[in-house]
């Protein structure tokens, strides 16, 4: 199957700054996105499905050509024609493959040491018919970050899909909760003036939070790394090949650990979380644009923001949560992540892409993990007609040895490891921290909770 365009006048559109730093040798990164389904996937059917949906999308159908001459490069992306059968694999496997989730951790720990082919768009579907612990067979899209972000990809993603439940349907994503604004005249004089003395407050605590995390943000690309710990990457990291794992519900019964403190004193440790800086992509705007052409945004619009862990040992389960949630509430007031944005947009047009991909390099590199977390739908959805069974995303090509996912779908939410097996060699025992800790949590919510109401 092949898609083609009528003229050689091909639309031409240059890359956002963002997309210009991920194309950087530095800074090469690729998102991976699994697909579990509950039923084996026809090859035939997907391309077809993607001739009328993803094709239609202009960065799908776009490869890169670099302008050279004595004074600039320059990347544009440049309509092109586009054979599915560069993109989409269906590898014949073997039934009788002995442990099927070991051969597609290895298969996509394959994938992250070969580079995608540039001379065409920049993605990949690679259909595996394989039964895992989790699932009757897979997808694994390879995109590179370049084509867009997270976010606006989960979306695109989601507007292939249907509901399960109806065919014609497009999913629902969860509708931010918004407090409720009081009416202007509520309250009388009074009222009107607490609130402003509060909006007055509001702007100064703001000012102060986007100063204190613009400095340490700066502090962190200059000097300030993290602590070294059996977790965090060698200089280099970002070369070696990635695995990737993923656990989507209780697959043991983990014992209790006995709380002993281990812990050295003092320990640094950040993570590194990318802020999709404008309203996501709505699922029906992303449809419409494939079935009728119409316009959408799209692109890298990315800021960086620095998570601190407080890494201590905590009497009760749910003080971990409490101080989670306090520096999450401080970092949503605070601009710190429109400001890197803009100030890497600033280094890019004064010393240009290499050396701002290294400045972010190097703000990466002394931070110890990637953190991210995104929103599925609320309803079981079918992909060109395969019911899904989970979705796991993830990215490689940046200087980290860990970076976790999580990522909702109906009730069920999928934790995706990317770990360099040089550092972290058994991710499972991760899983397990993780599953006991999520229990402990729930156990102590509970438990209050009971106590509330006896009072």
């Amino acid at each position: 199957m092949e898609m083609k365009y009528e003229s050689e006048e091909l639309q031409k559109m240059k890359l956002s700054p963002a997309a210009r730093l991920f194309q950087s040798p530095r800074f090469n990164c690729h998102i991976v996105s699994l697909i579990g389904c509950t039923t084996s996937i026809d090859p035939d059917v997907i391309k077809h499905g993607l001739t009328h949906t993803l094709l239609k999308h202009p960065r799908f159908s776009s490869k890169l050509v670099v302008d050279d001459n004595k004074f600039w490069r320059r990347r544009r992306w440049v309509r092109t024609s586009v054979n599915l059968n560069d993109h989409v694999f269906a590898p014949t496997l073997d039934s009788k493959i002995d442990d099927p989730d070991q051969f597609v951790q290895d298969y996509i720990s394959h994938l992250t040491t070969t580079p995608l082919d540039l001379s065409r768009p920049p993605w990949e579907l690679h259909v595996l018919n394989l039964k895992t612990s989790d699932s009757e067979s897979l997808g694994i899209f390879r995109i590179h970050h370049s084509v867009g972000d997270g976010a606006s990809l989960m979306s695109l993603l989601l507007a292939c899909t249907r509901r399960t439940s109806d065919p014609d349907a497009l999913p629902t994503l969860p509708a931010p909760i918004k407090p409720p604004t009081p009416p202007p005249d509520e309250g009388g004089f009074a009222a009107r003036f607490l609130r402003f003395l509060a909006a007055i407050w509001s702007a100064i605590v703001m000012i102060w939070n986007t100063v204190v995390d613009v400095t340490v943000f700066g502090a962190t690309i200059l000097f300030l790394s993290d602590t070294k710990t059996p977790i965090k990457g060698p200089p280099g990291v970002e070369r070696s090949t990635k695995r990737f794992a993923h656990r989507s519900q209780n697959e043991k019964d983990v014992g209790r650990n006995k709380k002993t403190n281990y812990l050295p004193k003092k320990i640094r440790l950040n993570s590194t979380i990318l802020v999709n800086l404008r309203p996501t992509v709505g699922i029906q705007a992303l449809a419409d644009m494939m079935a009728k052409n119409s316009k959408a945004k799209w692109g890298n619009l990315l800021g960086y923001l620095l998570l601190p862990f407080n890494i201590a040992l905590q009497d009760d389960p749910l003080d971990y949560v409490r101080q989670a949630k306090a520096i999450m509430d401080r970092k949503k007031h605070s601009y710190e992540a429109p400001c890197t944005y803009f100030c890497a947009r600033l280094l890019q047009k004064v010393v240009g892409d290499e050396l701002t991909a290294a400045t972010a390099r190097r703000a990466i590199s002394n931070t110890t993990l990637a953190f991210s977390n995104m929103i599925g739908p609320l309803e079981e959805v079918s992909f060109y007609g395969h019911q899904i069974a989970y979705l796991a995303p993830s990215v490689y090509g940046h200087p980290h040895a860990l970076t976790i996912h999580f990522q909702s779908y109906v009730d069920k939410m999928t934790i995706v490891l990317a770990v360099d097996p040089n550092v972290i060699s058994d991710p499972q025992c991760l899983f397990d921290d993780f599953e006991e800790s999520l229990k402990l949590i729930r156990e102590a919510v509970v438990k209050q909770g009971l106590n509330k109401e006896t009072v």
